[in-house]
């Protein structure tokens, strides 16, 4: 009986890195998963864990910008598959709630992929400080600067989100690159609107992406701090994390996929 032959694109021992990836943005959550299954079938690791294997990483010379390079890249193929399954309106504007961090980095490259293959994001620094706090982030929030399909928007305080909340319905997405990790306690302000920004927008209907993890789900435990973001999918990297993998942890979590961002194996091992 004769066979088809083998899809490329789901070829995960051949795919590659997300950001070398030039039909990244064309293939649906299937097929991501299929292409990423030699990340997501490797041992799962906590929290403290990544951080190490992130730090190796880049003391092995792997800069830290093409890691958050790949992240990003992997995050927008998610972020444009959901708004096609979804069957959200690709014309309107992606909402990207983004912390100070390495988190927010990740999202600043999301919304640099999708403006440049047509989309229109809104971009929402959500911090007290007007500007990232990490160097890497930082690099990424002022190439946005010079892209023509994103609005830029300072949210220091409460208010300043609330400014956000009346169009929210209309989204096409929000992406939650709020934080990165747990926290201990009741998250603080400006964090603390922006989630709740995410879930008035997920009662509406509106998708939601986060990145790493959804904001105040622990990614060692899997518990959560209040409020807590319940995301439609989530887009994590390198290898499965402990805490989506426990019962609260995918519950909030929702679909779960693991990308490959250029780590090597040998950064793993402290």
């Amino acid at each position: 009986m004769p066979t088809s032959a083998p899809d490329p694109l789901d070829r995960s021992a051949q795919a590659p890195l997300p950001a070398d990836d030039p039909t990244i943005l064309e293939v649906g959550l299937d097929r991501l998963a299929a292409r990423w299954a030699e990340a997501s079938g490797r041992l799962p690791m906590n929290a403290e864990q990544m951080s190490g294997a992130d730090r190796r990483a880049q003391a092995r010379g792997v800069p830290g910008l093409v890691l958050m390079e790949h992240a990003g890249a992997a995050a927008a193929a998610v972020a444009a598959a959901l708004i096609r399954e979804e069957g959200r309106d690709a014309t309107a504007p992606v909402l990207v709630l983004a912390g100070p961090g390495n988190n927010g980095g990740d999202g600043f490259v999301v919304a640099r992929r999708l403006a440049r293959a047509g989309g229109r994001v809104i971009v929402a620094l959500v911090s007290v400080a007007d500007r990232p706090g990490t160097p890497d982030a930082a690099v990424n929030w002022e190439r946005l600067a010079h892209e023509e399909r994103t609005t830029l928007v300072h949210c220091p305080a409460p208010r300043d989100i609330k400014v956000l909340e009346p169009g929210i319905a209309r989204a096409a997405l929000v992406v939650d690159a709020l934080l990165g990790t747990g926290v201990s306690g009741p998250l603080r302000e400006p964090i603390r609107s922006a989630v709740l920004l995410v879930r008035a927008a997920r009662r509406l209907g509106v998708p939601i992406l986060a990145i790493d993890t959804p904001t105040a789900v622990d990614l060692t435990s899997g518990d959560p701090s209040d409020p807590v973001v319940r995301a439609t999918a989530t887009i994590t990297f390198h290898r499965p994390k402990a805490g989506l993998l426990t019962s609260r942890g995918a519950a909030l979590a929702g679909r779960v996929l693991v990308a490959p961002i250029g780590i090597p194996s040998e950064a793993d091992r402290g």
